[in-house]
């Protein structure tokens, strides 16, 4: 089935794989193109391929590198002319253990990808484009911001930082532009392996709805996010979890 071209374009940080590219396969099966960034320039290729060159573009970088934002922006104009939405997804959690050893310069680090990079990216497209044709953000956060999560404190932090990020961008980014935010669970990709490895079906068993998330699932939701469904919605942080807080009960 051909699908139609919906005429919006979408730029997608840490997009070659995971959550970010799941994201970008909801968006072009709906008719958007879009560019994704990442460090690894053959798995962005291999990615570009998959999504098809016709509707998809790829620029390599860390996303803390403000150098590579303003790269990025640019080649997106160049090459579509326009950037509706924006999806803050790059992110990093290269420290596992207790907060009280948590090396700062390591936090530092955490913050500069996961959040800085995020305000870099919004400003950019904000200037470029956004500020007046309008379009959304979405920042993907996380279940470890808005609740404890042992041993990736430092995470959970700047995942903090991304739902407030998210607020006071809405509010200042208004009636222009929707900025929301989405907060997955653990979601099946390499990034999230060592909450699951050789243990799928035990961690599985804590959620409700019986199984982890997939890409997909939060795919479909930026999709909403980024879609004429919610043009009312904006300044809100959407958990996709599998039901895990219901355990939060008493009872």
């Amino acid at each position: 089935m051909t699908v139609q071209d919906s005429g919006k374009v979408a730029l997608i940080t840490g997009g070659s794989r995971g959550i970010g590219y799941g994201i970008a396969e909801a968006l072009v099966a709906r008719g958007d193109r879009v560019c994704i960034t990442g460090r690894g320039e053959d798995a962005l290729k291999e990615a570009v391929d998959r999504l098809g060159a016709d509707r998809a573009m790829y620029v390599a970088g860390k996303a803390a590198d403000e150098a590579h934002q303003a790269e990025t922006v640019e080649r997106v104009m160049e090459a579509y002319g326009r950037v509706d939405f924006l999806v803050n997804n790059a992110g990093t959690n290269p420290v596992f253990g207790p907060m009280a050893d948590l090396d700062l310069n390591v936090a530092r680090k955490v913050y500069e990808t996961n959040v800085i990079s995020a305000l870099g990216f919004a400003q950019r497209t904000w200037k470029a484009w956004q500020s007046e044709h309008g379009g959304a953000i979405v920042n993907i956060a996380s279940v470890a911001g808005v609740a404890p999560s042992p041993f990736i404190g430092a995470y959970g932090m700047s995942k903090a930082a991304m739902i407030n990020l998210t607020v006071q961008l809405a509010h200042e980014f208004s009636p222009q532009v929707r900025v929301n935010a989405i907060a997955p669970a653990v979601i099946k990709t390499k990034f999230a392996e060592a909450l699951y490895e050789g243990r799928e079906a035990e961690a599985a068993a804590a959620y409700p709805l019986g199984r982890l998330g997939v890409p997909s699932d939060i795919g479909g939701a930026a999709a909403f996010l980024t879609s004429e469904q919610s043009d009312w919605v904006t300044g809100q942080t959407l958990v996709v979890d599998g039901g895990i807080f219901l355990n939060a009960g008493v009872g």
